[in-house]
């Protein structure tokens, strides 16, 4: 939802936004879910284009220009983060404005990242792994959601795009990659 938000912020007159997303991932179905109850609430198409394997990325991008796609979300998944550089670079070919689940899509050039912060995750992990350390059961330690996200801009992208980002928005940047 707050991806959406922020992706309406940058272009508030989208009307279809796609979701390349790895229906073999199950957390990215609960992404999915998401966008489509953020998408809704906007009035918003949403345009779920799958990629299961690198080999259906470029495939995946055809999509979304066929659908005239307006805009681009990218949910957080190994394979999509592995591909991470080719997957930039067709959104830019593409000029899809994008919020990605991870920030290295924006250090890889990308427009906008917005994703639980890694330093806090790391933090968390040490602190479990403490834990552990100290006798305690993995099976009898509590799930824990992330509580800090970040923020992450490219402006140079965005000037690529013809985006003007609202100094609203770079204010609450986390970072601002020059």
């Amino acid at each position: 939802g707050k991806a959406m938000e922020l992706l309406r912020e940058v272009v508030p007159k989208v009307t279809r936004v796609a979701v390349l997303w790895n229906p073999t991932n199950p957390g990215n179905t609960r992404q999915l879910r998401g966008a489509e109850a953020a998408a809704a609430a906007s009035g918003v198409r949403l345009l779920p284009t799958e990629a299961r394997a690198p080999a259906e990325i470029d495939r995946a991008f055809m999509a979304m220009a066929r659908e005239r796609a307006g805009a681009l979300l990218v949910p957080l998944d190994v394979m999509l983060f592995d591909q991470r550089q080719r997957i930039t670079a067709l959104a830019a070919k593409n000029r899809l404005p994008a919020v990605y689940a991870s920030s290295v899509f924006a250090e890889a050039g990308g427009l906008m990242a917005y994703a639980a912060s890694r330093f806090d995750l790391y933090r968390q992990t040490a602190v479990y792994v403490d834990k552990i350390l100290k006798n305690a059961k993995p099976a009898d330690l509590p799930v824990e959601q992330p509580t800090k996200f970040e923020l992450v801009i490219n402006p140079k992208t965005a000037k690529a795009l013809g985006l003007t980002i609202p100094p609203s928005l770079l204010a609450r940047a986390d970072q601002v990659i020059e």
